[in-house]
């Protein structure tokens, strides 16, 4: 199976957003990064989230810690939407 992986420097430097906010969704548990030879890399199916957090982080001044938070109320509220559609 093969994996489109984008290069975290790259895309960091394209996007105008620092590497360590990436690290630190990492730390949280918000996203995951390959290391590969010793250059990390971001999974593309992984890019829709570290838009939306980039925006809550860069646009809303949401820190990381509120990031967190909002991710998990949202995966409560999937979670409680797909047992009532199962309902």
């Amino acid at each position: 199976m093969q994996t489109d992986l984008i290069i975290v420097s790259e895309y960091c430097r394209i996007c105008h957003i620092e590497p360590s906010f990436l690290y630190l969704l990492q730390k949280g548990g918000l996203i995951e990064i390959d290391t590969v030879e010793g250059e990390s890399y971001l999974p593309a199916s992984q890019l829709y989230d570290v838009e939306r957090y980039t925006r809550m982080y860069y646009d809303l001044s949401i820190n990381i810690e509120g990031i967190e938070a909002i991710h998990h109320m949202l995966d409560r509220m999937r979670n409680l939407q797909a047992e009532i559609q199962s309902l």
